[in-house]
């Protein structure tokens, strides 16, 4: 015992400097993120008392007026096997759009790939394949580099020129109203970013789930400010389109290479390239508003609601804690290193602003996980003391009144309005339950972005002492199955009532009798006499696009 006394005073001095360090760290980072909040809370006020009021807010209806332009879609596909062709079919089924052609990125050495786009070729004849010209993987950038060029060579052969390119991942679940958006809004806009949202997941599920935490704040508040403050935003590498004016323009400034090969996160950077050449960008977060049924707390009654519903893209992210970690050890590698190496700190001072907030990140997730630690040892060195009656009873710390109490009472006020804030964004978009697991999940989601630093960090390094390029680390995707696709499209009772061709009484009887006659609700609705089969089917139609 009387070793590990000699040696207590050096480690109290140790912690004292790293807790200094790491108090210094998060009030800084603190602070930013509360000037993010309250121009979050600024504009919108300033949007409801003098825009909103003046202007008419846009409308579903609206984005299905214009004529449809010719939009050609990329999806780069590395080992996708598992899921290319449920996302392809699912696609092309349920979008409310026709004018659109989906080029598939393969790989000579990947035929299993290859054969799945191929047996949606048959079926669908908007459908290409793009074979890269050497095995893979190389990267995401390089793939799409080739589809590109082999949109070229489409257009020239069948004397096309496609006004929309638009970028999707093989995982996405699609809005059926995305691509309305996109023809409407372009080409007054050269870069059109929707939103991301994960699906729910179990509550038990933290990995998954906290990549819905992340997502919510991030595409609900954080880039509705970046595009406000910037006029400038990181492309997402779904949910996004772009004028036939930028690739043109990004293509003749780059010898025909639309992305740049030395980048994880291409799509990051293409949007600063965007910026540069003085193009229009905008976040659209749009909303429609569907009727839906609830039931009632005991589950006896249901009721019919007025729900929003945002036209965005949606997909299952890893739910496995190495799976979470290469993925996001990819974007910091992107964004951070390859991001400070091929796009500097140039800009205005709102570019580097906002350069500063993406690559900070590299710094608080090792610092947050630092904490983490301070406070373990603390905890047990307390303990130790606690236990041992006679040991020498150290000085604080922290002193009251000095200058790192006063910045820890700041940190806890941060991070209490952070847990807040997080939570106020969750539940705006998934309800109270998932709004309530940020908070554990926040914890947990810090010690996957440490890891995931560390890992960014030995790749980043492997790279500069051997000059290789690193690899498309890809993840491994999951797709809903049917049945899940099925539970997120909408209801036949939802579009019945919203179409008024039956009551919600009428809804409930006919549910009723659909529990002991297993039959389809429609059939149900039509021997009632409710419906027509007229009816029936142009509302079946609507629900099957």
């Amino acid at each position: 015992m009387t070793g590990f006394s000699d040696i207590v005073p050096y480690i109290l001095v140790a912690i004292k400097i790293l807790l200094g360090f790491a108090s210094v760290v998060f009030l800084v980072s603190g602070l930013d993120d509360l000037f993010i909040d309250i121009c979050y809370g600024v504009r919108s006020c300033y949007r409801k008392l003098f825009v909103m009021s003046k202007y008419k807010p846009l409308m579903e209806d609206k984005l299905l007026e214009p004529a449809e332009q010719l939009l050609a879609v990329m999806i780069p596909a590395w080992d996708e096997s598992v899921i290319i062709r449920t996302m392809l079919t699912n696609t092309l089924n349920k979008l409310n759009y026709k004018n659109f052609y989906i080029f598939v990125g393969t790989y000579p050495n990947d035929q299993a790939t290859q054969n799945e786009v191929e047996k949606v070729r048959e079926k669908f004849r908007n459908v290409e394949r793009i074979v890269v010209p050497h095995d893979g993987p190389t990267n995401k950038a390089d793939c799409l580099n080739w589809i590109y060029q082999g949109i070229k060579l489409f257009e020239k052969e069948q004397k096309l020129k496609f006004d929309i390119f638009v970028m999707q991942d093989s995982e996405d679940v699609i809005h059926p109203l995305c691509y309305k958006l996109f023809n409407y809004l372009i080409p007054r806009k050269d870069m059109v970013q929707l939103p991301v949202f994960p699906f729910p997941v179990k509550w038990h599920q933290f990995t998954a789930g906290h990549y819905i935490d992340e997502f919510a704040q991030g595409h609900y508040k954080d880039l509705v400010v970046r595009e406000a403050l910037n006029r400038s935003l990181p492309a997402a590498g779904v949910g996004c389109a772009f004028s036939r004016r930028a690739f043109d323009l990004i293509s003749a400034q780059r010898n025909n290479q639309l992305f740049s090969l030395d980048s994880l996160t291409e799509d990051y950077d293409f949007g600063f390239r965007l910026k540069h050449y003085k193009l229009k960008q905008i976040f659209v977060k749009f909303p429609v508003y569907r009727i839906k049924t609830r039931k009632t707390l005991l589950g006896q009654k249901i009721r019919e609601v007025v729900a929003k519903e945002y036209i965005c893209v949606q997909e299952f992210f890893p739910a496995n804690f190495w799976a979470a970690v290469r993925q996001k050890a990819r974007w910091v590698v992107g964004i951070t290193f390859q991001g400070w190496a091929n796009l500097g700190w140039k800009g205005d001072l709102g570019t580097k602003y906002m350069l500063y907030r993406d690559r900070k990140a590299m710094v608080t997730n090792i610092v947050t996980f630092l904490g983490y630690l301070i406070v373990l040892a603390v905890v047990g060195l307390w303990l130790t003391i606690r236990l041992n009656p006679d040991a020498y009873r150290y000085p604080p710390l922290i002193e009251p009144g000095s200058w790192l109490w006063y910045t820890l009472l700041a940190n806890a006020a941060f991070l209490t309005w952070r847990v807040l804030q997080r939570g106020y964004c969750v539940q705006r978009l998934y309800g109270w339950r998932q709004a309530f697991l940020s908070f554990p999940r926040m914890i947990w989601g810090n010690v996957i972005n440490f890891v995931a630093t560390c890992r960014a960090i030995r790749l980043y390094l492997r790279y500069l002492f051997t000059g290789k390029l690193i690899a498309w680390d890809k993840t491994a995707h999951k797709y809903p199955s049917e049945e899940e696709l099925q539970r997120f499209h909408r209801k036949l009772g939802d579009l019945l009532l919203e179409q008024r061709l039956i009551t919600v009484k009428q809804l409930e009887e006919a549910l009723n009798r659909q529990k002991t006659q297993h039959r389809p609700l429609g059939a149900i609705l039509q021997e009632m006499g409710i419906l027509t089969p007229a009816e029936l089917t142009a509302v079946l139609k609507l629900q099957h696009g």
